[in-house]
């Protein structure tokens, strides 16, 4: 097997240059060296490089293998990155890996009438190295010598895989086993390392590389597709520029630190003023001032001030806040001498940078604190009476009773309060002129239950009396609202036009609701008469006199309230058995000022019965009603539709019987 290493020339001028750059830097840094004759450049470690970290690029050149199909793996660039040692003055030892591309070509077709076959290649490198370094370690220029070992990962792209297993490729060239190939090689070469400064440099290296010929999973013997022999070896060159950090440190110890400057005296805290002997409100601004002080002259001070713990204020020697309730409040601050330092020693003109350590500034004197307590008390007006006339009241059913009360508060400001506001409430009812010393409470919006029984409520009347500074006192005062019994409104009795005659709806209001009730003996029926203005003012009454038939007339909404009271007393068949004294009557002619409530058929409790054609209840009859209540048999108050109530005329009730 013979291979051989074809170097392009674009190549061969690039490591031609980096080998002439080198041995020039190297020659010039010998000059260096003789002509100074100094310690540190005769025995080297001027400059940190016990760690070298090499981020390096370049190009990559292999030799073909003159067997087979005359494989070459073509020319490409590299990239890598490098980490060295350098254990001794003269030894080191390297870590590297790169990159580098490096497609394959078969330069011999496989088969005759067939093209030549190439697929994408990367080459995958890590190395291990000795590196024998030509001046001791820290020189400015380290020409050196390496040689080591590595694993190489010759790997086709996954395209080149794509493509190789095609069917066409696969068929023509028996190339679907293209794969990885990993080979054990050595490495060997030199190069030249600079520094531009204590931690930043470059390197010029030329790295020959030695393997096994890969055969990338392909045949190693003829079969009328592409193959590679085994067993070849195959040579490389690698010529990279790096740029390399420096990382270590070297004795210094031969140059003297400076002294630094003194510090300065300290800073003397003082204390806070401006709180003594003064009255502390809520809402008012309060200030304060640091009476620190400095021994030294010309410096400044700064001043960081805390409130309950918290920044506040800003860089002066007073501070104002403004407390927004009471209790105590905690003003601290820090006083800090911000004067700049004395001018640092610089350095020595022959020391190397990389020894000089800057003398530490002097600490500058310790921020002091002073601390205050400043304390605001309770400040809140104060309400010394409150006074509701009368304070006995009666509710709005008793339209004869007093219903309003005049409300009254004295109030007196804090020490630090100012003008006062106030606002009356109350927890029924209805307040006006509620934002004045004097309101105005009115019960007549209180809500009563029905019943036979007085009620009373107590009503709380409350004043709130605010300052300016938001404090606020209450005080309160009870009124009591008597109520007398109150009379209950059922549903009205409604009639057909021009018709007294009470039908089944009417029945069950009065005998199944009323009656009841007023059996128990806590209530008196009312009953109140009204017909439409549609409707005739007079209706004909059959009755009779001893043996004899009479007719007479008699008012329509007169005659509709004598027959309500003869269902509820008649005593007989359908008739209720009402105490006729515990009935009373009014009527009132078209009257509708009063608000029309129309019992409608089915809602008593005995279920819903057919009514006679023309005694069903509509919108249209709501006028044609009697009203129905139940008065407690105490009360002296009326309902307000009742204009002119009469007792039950029994005479006249009984002669009409049981209606049916």
């Amino acid at each position: 097997m013979k291979t051989r290493l074809r170097l392009r020339p674009i190549n061969s001028a690039i490591l031609a240059t980096a080998l002439c750059f080198g041995t020039a830097a190297y020659a010039q840094d010998a000059s260096k060296t003789n002509n100074q004759a100094s310690k540190t450049s005769s025995t080297g470690d001027e400059y940190p490089d016990i760690v070298e970290i090499d981020v390096f690029g370049g190009v990559s050149v292999y030799g073909s293998v003159a067997r087979g199909l005359d494989t070459k793996l073509v020319d490409g660039g590299v990239v890598g990155l490098g980490v060295t040692w350098n254990a001794s003055r003269r030894v080191g030892l390297e870590l590297w890996g790169d990159w580098n591309q490096a497609n394959v070509e078969f330069r011999s077709p496989s088969a005759p009438g067939l093209p030549t076959y190439s697929f994408g290649s990367r080459n995958y490198f890590l190395g291990g190295d000795l590196v024998f370094n030509l001046k001791p370690r820290g020189s400015r220029v380290v020409p050196y010598l390496e040689v080591g070992v590595d694993a190489v990962q010759f790997t086709p792209t996954d395209k080149a895989k794509f493509q190789a297993r095609s069917a066409f490729n696969e068929a023509t060239f028996f190339s679907g086993n293209l794969n990885d190939n990993l080979q054990v090689g050595l490495n060997y070469g030199g190069g030249v390392k600079f520094h531009l400064s204590d931690h930043f440099g470059i390197r010029l290296d030329a790295r020959g590389l030695w393997s096994r010929n890969p055969t990338y999973g392909l045949p190693n013997y003829p079969n009328g597709g592409i193959y590679i022999p085994s067993k070849d070896k195959i040579n490389g060159l690698q010529a990279t520029v790096g740029l390399v950090w420096y990382l270590g440190q070297v004795p210094c110890d031969r140059w003297p630190t400076p002294a630094a400057p003194q510090p300065y005296p300290p800073v003397n805290a003082g204390t806070i003023s401006g709180a003594e002997g003064a009255t502390i409100c809520q809402g008012k601004p309060v200030t304060l001032h640091s009476n620190a002080s400095t021994p030294a002259t010309g410096h400044k001070l700064a001043y960081a001030w805390k409130l309950n713990g918290q920044a506040s204020g800003s860089d002066s020697p007073d501070f104002t806040f403004t407390p927004n309730n009471t209790g105590s409040f905690t003003v601290e601050v820090t006083v800090t001498d911000t004067t700049p330092p004395q001018p640092l020693p610089e350095k020595p003109a022959k020391m190397p940078l990389r020894c000089w350590v800057q003398p530490t500034a002097p600490p500058p004197p310790a921020p002091v604190t002073a601390t205050t307590t400043v304390t605001v008390n309770e400040s809140a007006p104060q309400v010394t009476s409150v006074t509701a006339t009368p304070n006995a009241l009666t509710c709005a059913a008793n339209t004869s009773g007093t219903h309003t009360a005049t409300l009254a508060a004295t109030a007196t400001p804090s020490a630090c309060g100012g003008n006062l506001t106030y606002k009356w409430t109350v927890t029924e009812g209805s307040v006006s002129n509620d934002t004045s010393p004097n309101a105005t409470f009115d019960a007549s919006t209180l809500n009563f239950e029905s019943g036979a029984q007085g009620q009373t409520k107590t009503v709380t009347a409350t004043v709130t009396v605010t300052d300016e500074s938001g404090k606020t006192a209450t005080k309160t005062t009870d009124i009591t609202v008597n109520c007398p019994p109150q009379f209950v409104r059922l549903s009205d009795v409604i009639f057909a036009k021009n018709n007294a005659r009470v039908n089944n709806c009417g029945k069950r209001v009065l005998i199944d609701e009323a009656a009841p009730r007023a059996g128990s003996g806590d209530y008196n029926i009312v009953l109140v008469g009204h017909r439409d203005s549609d409707e005739r003012e007079n209706v004909a009454v059959v009755g009779r006199r001893g043996r004899r038939r009479v007719t007479e007339r008699r008012a329509l909404d007169e005659q509709r309230a004598l027959l309500c009271a003869a269902v509820l007393s008649g005593g007989t068949g359908t008739c209720g058995k009402v105490d006729p004294s515990r009935i009373k009557v009014d009527w009132v002619g078209t009257d509708q000022t009063s608000e029309a409530q129309p019992g409608l058929c089915g809602t008593s409790n005995l279920p819903s019965q057919k009514e006679r054609r023309g005694s069903t209840v509509s919108a249209a009859d709501k006028n044609r009603r009697v009203e129905v209540y139940l008065v407690p048999a105490n009360s002296q108050t009326m309902p307000p539709a009742v204009k002119n109530v009469k007792p039950l005329p029994e005479s006249e009730v009984k002669a009409l019987g049981c209606p049916k």
